[in-house]
């Protein structure tokens, strides 16, 4: 992968983070038609439910934070959270959200750190989460990527990551609908980026992670909208 590409996918959640959080709400270019929204609204929710019944409540990393979703979940039962993300713009809405919160000031910190070349502290997560991170790790990167969360992860500890589904009516025999794409982005202003992305299959997904050495159950919210995957080391 051209590190412009790696380089543009930054820049592009950089100028994005202002807007990133329509995604979520399903406003603006994100709206839904009143089924469909309806539909998110739920796995949403199942995603979030999902997430806080997984949490840890020891230390847990968090990948490409972002602004903070996750981290206000993850934070009301970890003793800390380490925050990390390439885009300071991200964390600036990340740490605002917390301290509106009214969570205890000093459970999460953060890190502004590419995480295509950051290297963590080893052993000192029980837990590891992505939110959205996954699909933007390009094929050729995987297993170092993998690698890096192995090394922050204590024994015993496990890996949770929420992801895009592929589309409902997306055929499980079609490469194409599942291999790593160079999507083009557009921001309210209209300008456009590129991003690396690719729409895992539960099923996918757990054989890649099974050959770089992680057990995994995953599946889609009810709704097929959400991938959700449990990960722990296999060997």
């Amino acid at each position: 992968m051209d590190d412009r590409v790696i380089a543009e996918q930054i820049d592009y959640y950089r100028q994005r983070a202002g807007e990133y959080d329509d995604f979520w709400a399903r406003s603006g270019q994100y709206a839904l038609p009143p089924d469909q929204l309806s539909a998110w609204r739920a796995d949403a929710r199942e995603a979030m439910e999902a997430v806080q019944a997984w949490a840890p409540g020891g230390d847990v990393l968090e990948l490409a934070c972002g602004t903070g979703l996750w981290t206000q979940a993850l934070s009301a039962t970890a003793s800390s959270v380490h925050a990390v993300d390439a885009a300071p713009e991200m964390i600036a809405l990340n740490v605002a959200r917390h301290y509106r919160s009214g969570a205890p000031s000093g459970r999460v910190n953060y890190e502004r750190a590419d995480l295509f070349s950051w290297a963590p502290v080893r052993d000192s997560a029980d837990g590891v989460f992505f939110g959205y991170w996954h699909s933007h790790v390009p094929d050729e990167l995987l297993a170092a990527f993998w690698h890096t969360v192995g090394v922050a992860l204590r024994p015993g500890g496990t890996v949770m990551l929420v992801d895009s589904a592929p589309r409902p009516d997306a055929e499980h025999d079609d490469d194409s609908a599942f291999a790593a794409r160079h999507e083009r982005r557009t921001l309210r202003d209209g300008r456009r980026y590129g991003v690396v992305k690719r729409y895992w299959s539960p099923e996918r997904l757990q054989e890649t992670l099974a050959a770089l050495g992680w057990g995994a159950r995953t599946r889609t919210t009810t709704h097929g909208m959400i991938l959700l995957a449990d990960v722990t080391r296999s060997r």
